[in-house]
């Protein structure tokens, strides 16, 4: 494990992650038809059902892009747990401050390069 951060603080890192990584899940397969596998519902065949499939569609795909999106940032960070290299910036990396950390668990930069990104955004 990295040694510039406590044991207890990795452990409740671990506990966070393992606990967003659940709820993601959870939010992910309530998004899903069941029967299609997709963010598509199934209200009907009428033209005002098929235009509220359609708008709940539209949302239902957001947030779900959204959730794997950030599931896809906690596996990934508790990857990096599991190496060793988390709260390392995969940027310049040196170490990331742990108050982000617990601010954001799966952040895989340090501020000044995140800074820096979004500037050149």
């Amino acid at each position: 494990m990295n040694s510039s951060f406590s044991k207890e603080f990795l452990a409740e890192t671990k506990e966070t992650l393992e606990k967003q990584k659940i709820r993601l899940e959870r939010q992910i397969g309530d998004l899903t038809n069941k029967e299609t596998g997709s963010a598509f519902p199934s209200y009907g065949e009428g033209e005002d059902e098929s235009a509220e499939e359609v708008a709940t569609y539209d949302a239902n795909l957001q947030l779900l892009d959204a959730n794997q999106s950030e599931l896809r940032d906690v596996n990934e960070s508790m990857v990096r747990l599991e190496k060793g290299t988390y709260g390392i910036c995969k940027y310049c990396n040196n170490p990331i401050d742990e108050q982000r950390l617990r601010a954001r668990a799966t952040s895989s930069s340090c501020v000044a390069c995140k800074k820096a990104l979004t500037q050149e955004l």
